[in-house]
């Protein structure tokens, strides 16, 4: 898609996403948002530039464009998953995370929960003065009540093979019925709402990008709040993981990003055959 060619009035269905649904578009996201049509998109897994912490191309970009797009082209029971972080000026930290969550229920949609993503070893951020910075957040909205929720279950239960008689702890904890009462606790149990994953650029992570999104915390997102067939957005696609992600789990997808050097970097990582 052109410049010029986002210039027009909104357009239909099919006059827009399906030319391209999996594929990236370069341009302004808030432009490209306009010419799609209300309620198209399933679930939306991004990371938008953090206060002025990098910079990607000298671009900007408007939170407040990109809330409103976001929020009406989201299907009713879609999710977005915003992962962000704060900037500190002067050992003051900014709270821009925090407001932009804050606008999010303005605009009418649902704070389903915020979670942490938590990054190991990533030392001091603005002020050696702190404690060191490991996580971020991830908030996740939703319109509505999520129409899926696939929680994610491979946490390890200490007391796995016991017998349990606490509804919470069964509920929680993946349980089978007891033949003499109360249920056994499985193996497994539902994480919590904090996840631990390595960042960006290490293994199969790496790219070119300054700010890569890890793959795994795409893929559980995708796994968390979508069903195979479902579309997800991207955009603030970068080097392009959330697409790669969906595409390997038999999701649609759309990436927008305005930086035209990462176009191509992205279309090579989601050209790459999935070996099994």
């Amino acid at each position: 898609m052109t410049e010029k060619q986002t210039t027009v009035a909104p357009c239909r269905l099919e006059q827009f996403v399906q030319p391209c649904i999996d594929s990236f578009i370069q341009g302004d996201n808030c432009k490209v948002m306009r010419l799609m049509p209300d309620e198209c998109i399933d679930l939306v897994v991004t990371s938008p530039p953090y206060d002025d912490m990098r910079t990607y191309g000298g671009h900007s970009w408007d939170f407040y464009g990109v809330a409103w797009n976001l929020k009406r082209i989201l299907k009713p029971g879609g999710v977005i998953v915003w992962v962000v972080a704060d900037q500190t000026k002067n050992g003051n930290e900014t709270g821009t995370s925090m407001k932009q969550a804050l606008f999010f229920q303005e605009l009418g949609l649902n704070l389903h929960d915020t979670m942490i993503y938590q990054v190991p070893g990533t030392g001091a951020k603005g002020s050696n003065l702190a404690y060191w910075q490991v996580w971020e957040y991830m908030f996740v909205f939703s319109k509505g009540q999520p129409k899926t929720v696939n929680r994610l279950q491979d946490k390890k239960n200490k007391k796995a093979g016991t017998v349990s008689t606490s509804a919470a702890k069964q509920h929680a904890t993946g349980t089978r019925l007891h033949p003499e009462g109360g249920t056994v606790i499985g193996e497994y149990g539902y994480r919590d709402n904090v996840w631990v994953i390595p960042s960006g650029n290490n293994g199969d992570d790496a790219t070119d990008h300054p700010a890569p999104f890890p793959e795994q915390l795409a893929a559980d997102h995708i796994a968390s709040w979508s069903n195979e067939g479902d579309l997800v957005l991207d955009p603030f696609s970068g080097s392009g993981t959330t697409c790669k992600k969906a595409k390997e789990m038999k999701r649609h997808w759309i990436g927008i990003e305005i930086e035209s050097s990462y176009i191509g970097m992205s279309e090579e990582r989601t050209r790459q055959e999935i070996l099994l």
